[in-house]
């Protein structure tokens, strides 16, 4: 029998308590941080930091949960810090519950099914304190957060090592499209690819899951945005994203595909091969190249007017030969890193629910 057995045969033989969050915790509002001066203290919105200032609205340890747009992306945090208005924090009482615990108690809710809006994703102080958890003594509850932290911890290891894959693979793709004199001629991007902005989409319904309707995949400004009835496009292209928060990002696309007006399908010429483009393009980091303003865009004529280096076709093709193994270790969910990253996420998932998982009282 494990510990945490023992523990609830000792504590909570019966079940527990299910308690609607507002008995457990306090939900508090964000506000605006300009008046602050740069320092060490995080600033939270709805995507995460988005900078640091020089106060902080709380210090303890808090959940903090997105009010508008991604409201499936928790936040757990044991520092000082401030939130924005678009994220909500919370003071627990933690006579009650154990911060940890409710983190993952929330995790396990997905939040995202109490969306009220039509639009943007909300949340609303109301409709999460009524939300329940189980509470169990904090003995239990402790235990749970250490069994939980072990997975998250190897998960956590595992996706630094990605991340210094990817740097990895950075730096040799930054070496390998670099070229001596004369290995390799300069030539506009426009004359060594024909570019065009994809389709309008505004009669055509998109859905967020794939589907045997909706199988084909949908491009837009900041990379695959769904999937649709009907194709646009077949074959293999670098699609670039021209509009939008992440306007710049490359994608690579296969087979049949829909372009939307927003991304820009990249066709090369007879000189150029599409997997080398899409390498090169990568690395030009085109994001630095977008208009500024409420709605950041790329524009074609831009684009074309850019310079690329362009081997041999041979030379092309031991390239791509390096950066495609390259970049199926750092992206594909089927092999390496990203697999088993994926299966421990998926083992983390499973066990978090069968421990929270209680007979209410």
């Amino acid at each position: 029998m494990s510990k945490l057995d023992e523990l609830i045969d000792e504590l909570c033989p019966d079940g527990v308590e299910y308690r609607e969050l507002k008995h457990v915790l306090t939900i508090k509002n964000g506000k605006d941080y300009k008046s602050l001066s740069k320092g060490k203290y995080p600033v939270y919105g709805s995507g995460g930091i988005m900078t640091y200032v020089s106060g902080y609205v709380y210090d303890k340890p808090s959940v903090l949960i997105p009010r508008k747009g991604s409201i499936d992306k928790l936040y757990y945090v044991e520092e000082p810090f401030w939130n924005v208005d678009t994220i909500f924090y919370t003071d627990i009482d933690t006579t009650k519950v154990v911060p940890r615990y409710v983190y993952f108690c929330l995790q396990r809710e997905h939040l995202e099914q109490y969306n009220t809006a039509g639009g943007v994703p909300s949340l609303t102080q109301k409709v999460l304190n009524k939300v329940k958890l189980p509470v169990p003594p904090l003995e239990v509850q402790r235990e749970i957060v250490r069994i939980l932290d072990s997975f998250t911890l190897l998960t956590a290891e595992l996706t630094a090592e990605l991340t210094a894959r990817k740097k990895q693979y950075e730096y040799y793709r930054n070496k390998l499209l670099t070229f001596r004199f004369n290995e390799a001629k300069s030539i506009r991007l426009g004359d060594a690819c024909i570019m065009k902005a994809g389709k309008a989409i505004n009669t055509i319904s998109i859905s967020e899951e794939k589907t045997e309707n909706y199988k084909y995949e949908c491009y837009g400004g900041n990379g695959i945005r769904g999937y649709v009835e009907s194709p646009s496009h077949q074959g293999e292209y670098p699609i670039i994203g021209r509009q939008g928060a992440l306007c710049g990002n490359v994608n690579y696309a296969q087979g049949e595909f829909y372009a939307t007006e927003h991304a820009v399908v990249v066709d090369g010429t007879g000189n150029v091969l599409q997997r080398y483009l899409y390498h090169m393009l990568t690395a030009m980091n085109l994001n630095q190249y977008k208009s500024q303003g409420a709605q950041p865009g790329l524009a074609v004529s831009k684009l074309e007017n850019l310079q690329i280096k362009l081997p041999s076709i041979e030379r092309q093709k031991k390239i791509v030969k390096v950066l495609d193994n390259f970049d199926a270790i750092c992206t594909d969910l089927n092999i390496g890193l990203p697999a088993e990253i994926k299966a421990r996420q998926k083992q983390y998932e499973y066990y978090r629910d069968k421990l929270l998982s209680f007979k209410e009282i």
